[in-house]
């Protein structure tokens, strides 16, 4: 057995195949030469293999070990990075195909000659309970007007007065309930669009609902100035 002195000029950088120093004994097979290896005491192998014409059989035990102290005494380098490339990306301006144009879509069907008639008829109702409620606004007012203290003659004139005044919008109420019944069934039943039919209902409301609004501040207006 020998060893080397521990000098780093006897450490060849050409030669990449080291171990931790150790006494490792030298045969004629497999010699091996200790030296430092990059700083630190390590092994340098160094085959010396037979002349002669060599078989695979005869080189694979030699070559094996010396695979292996190669990958034991690789020095650190750059790697290839695995990040994804520029290559690898997906890129392009492909532009997608233009189809066919969309349909317009149908007309809604306007409204029916049943809805058109009934929506006449609640109109016609509210409209007369409005006449007959101006046609009785004068003789409440009147009576409001005159009242004494509660609980007299007056007052219960101008009482009765105005309760008939109230009476004679019940028919405009009755009829804003029913366009309001009918304008939900439509909006709930048609399509998200404001359908013709339903138009036709809202525009019959509004009308309706315009007298009642009126009717209903007149009270209010006659009823705040009676006394009790």
């Amino acid at each position: 057995m020998r060893a080397v002195s521990a000098t780093p000029d006897s450490c060849q950088p050409r030669t990449g195949l080291c171990l931790p120093l150790a006494e490792i004994p030298e045969t004629k097979s497999s010699p091996l030469l200790l030296a430092p290896c990059y700083g630190s005491l390590m092994i340098r192998a160094k085959a010396r293999l037979p002349l002669g014409p060599l078989t695979f059989p005869a080189v694979l035990p030699l070559a094996l070990p010396l695979a292996m102290l190669a990958s034991a005494c690789s020095s650190p380098g750059s790697y290839p990075s695995l990040a994804l490339r520029d290559v690898e990306r997906a890129s392009g301006s492909a532009k997608p195909v233009s189809g066919e144009p969309a349909a317009p879509a149908a007309p809604l069907p306007p409204a029916s000659a049943d809805l058109t008639t009934r929506l006449d008829g609640l109109v016609a109702a509210a409209r007369e309970a409005n006449q007959q409620f101006q046609s009785n606004r004068p003789a409440a007012e009147r009576a409001v007007a005159a009242a004494g203290d509660t609980g007299s003659d007056s007052w219960s004139t101008a009482s009765v007065a105005l309760a008939r005044l109230e009476s004679s919008r019940s028919s405009a109420m009755v009829a804003l309930g029913d366009l309001d019944t009918l304008y939900v069934e439509a909006r709930t039943a048609g399509a998200l669009e404001e359908t013709p039919s339903a138009k036709a209902i809202a525009a019959a409301r509004d009308e309706v609902d315009g007298w009642v609004a009126a009717q209903n501040a007149i009270i209010a207006a006659l009823s705040a100035r009676l006394p009790g």
